[in-house]
């Protein structure tokens, strides 16, 4: 399932279960071809525009995008910049 953050709160959507929460923008051109990638894992997607949520990109210190964050129960778990394959991540989903 694939949610787009916008006037929620990151923690209430991430405080239980497994999340994969990826920063990227619409501009990027590695942001896009993560984007499919996404669709075909079976996990807990949220996605966040940079541009529009400036304050938890500060927050999470995503200083390159895409950057995917792997959350638990709400804590963050590991962090990982630029594109990754499927079975990449799954291997960290299966990590943690």
């Amino acid at each position: 399932m694939i949610k787009y953050l916008e006037k929620e709160k990151l923690d209430d959507v991430i405080k239980e279960g497994i999340w994969i929460v990826d920063f990227y923008a619409d501009w990027c051109g590695p942001c896009k071809m993560l984007g499919p990638v996404l669709e075909t894992v079976d996990a807990n997607i949220l996605k966040i525009n940079v541009d529009t949520h400036e304050e938890l990109s500060v927050q999470y210190g995503i200083m390159s995008i895409p950057t995917i964050c792997f959350f638990k129960d709400g804590e963050l778990k590991q962090k990982v910049v630029g594109f990754r394959n499927k079975d990449e991540i799954e291997q960290i989903l299966k990590s943690i």
